[in-house]
């Protein structure tokens, strides 16, 4: 499986969000009690400062931590989780490509019927929807940590139209991205 390309600050939102769909592309780990969790975690969120990301539960036990009690990461809930996580990892990290569903069922070495059925299955959504959440959470993040134009955002993300963009932000951020942006920017979040 490969490793997802994402910064510390996008993981970080990930785990404050407690995003089930990031689990087991990557993994928390907390200095101060020594202790890695799935992303979707619900136990008390640490201080940013004392938090590491590791790619695998080997890392995160070479390192000296233990498996939290109460997401559990090192048990697996789905048998076909290792086919899931490739093409998750796959859609992260191509995100700003245009995708289609054929691509992604070669990569993982399997039918793209058998892909899609199994993939709504575990992550209640098709890969479809699930690669335009992973645009729109980088444009979210793009709109609040930078200064670049929202088209120019917009094909950062990885959408081909801006009309699809302002339509797909708006199904699922329920507001427009200039809204987003202000009401980050009002809330304190810092804008480059």
């Amino acid at each position: 499986m490969s490793n997802v390309h994402m910064s510390f600050d996008e993981m970080w939102d990930k785990i404050m969000e407690c995003d089930r769909s990031y689990d087991g592309l990557f993994y928390t780990a907390v200095k101060t009690t020594k202790i890695f969790c799935r992303p979707s975690c619900r136990s008390r969120k640490p201080k940013k400062k004392n938090v590491v990301f590791y790619d695998t539960i080997s890392q995160c036990e070479e390192a000296g931590y233990r498996a939290c009690k109460r997401c559990q990461p090192e048990v697996e809930h789905c048998p076909q989780i290792d086919l899931i996580r490739k093409a998750t990892s796959y859609l992260v990290n191509n995100h700003h490509k245009r995708i289609l569903l054929q691509d992604v069922a070669d990569y993982t070495g399997v039918s793209s019927f058998y892909l899609e059925r199994l993939f709504k299955e575990e992550m209640n959504e098709t890969p479809r929807e699930y690669v335009e959440k992973i645009r729109i959470d980088k444009a979210a993040f793009l709109l609040t940590n930078s200064s670049k134009t929202n088209l120019e955002i917009c094909y950062e993300a990885g959408f081909h139209s801006p009309s699809n963009f302002y339509k797909t932000f708006r199904q699922i951020k329920n507001c427009s991205p200039s809204d987003y942006r202000k009401s980050k920017k009002e809330a304190g979040y810092a804008v480059d």
